[in-house]
């Protein structure tokens, strides 16, 4: 059954506010370095949605081009991250951690195990993928930094 009542949440500071309405309440940790670096944390926790169903409810978030492929929301006043996009994609991410109620959703996967930090990983018998593993993904790495390119930071980071 599909539960569509809107979820609310935003920023700590409360300037930037979505409402989401997801058709399930199913997220997913994100392992990979760079998202690890942009939340500052071991992992990243993600809902995935289309883009019609988030509305910006309060100020528009920011986003800093963290690759040629994608760009991250956050709150230019008191820097929450906030959501994850790949250019040109109908889907994005929202943070959990930024809804009002985190609990709402429920953790189903691990996302990039081969970053997985594992001295800080308690081992919850969900499945796993490593990056590598996800052909589209690494399609889109390819268009942009070419057929050699090893996805993450240090592509990113090149000129």
């Amino acid at each position: 059954m599909t539960n569509t009542t809107a979820l609310t949440g935003g920023c700590l500071c409360g300037r930037v506010r979505f409402e989401a309405r997801p058709e399930k309440r199913e997220g997913y940790y994100c392992h990979c370095r760079m998202c690890q670096m942009a939340v500052g944390n071991t992992r990243a926790a993600f809902i995935n949605l289309r883009k019609d169903q988030v509305t910006w409810t309060g100020a528009a978030p920011a986003y800093y081009a963290s690759s040629k492929i994608a760009k991250r929301g956050f709150c230019s006043n008191c820097g929450t991250p906030l959501s994850f996009e790949f250019l040109e994609s109908e889907r994005l991410d929202l943070t959990v951690g930024a809804f009002d109620e985190p609990a709402a959703l429920q953790p189903t996967s691990h996302f990039a195990i081969e970053s997985r930090v594992e001295n800080w990983h308690a081992d919850d018998g969900l499945p796993g993928e490593r990056l590598d593993a996800n052909v589209k993904i690494n399609e889109r790495w390819k268009a942009a930094y070419g057929d050699a390119v090893v996805p993450g930071v240090a592509a990113a980071r090149q000129p």
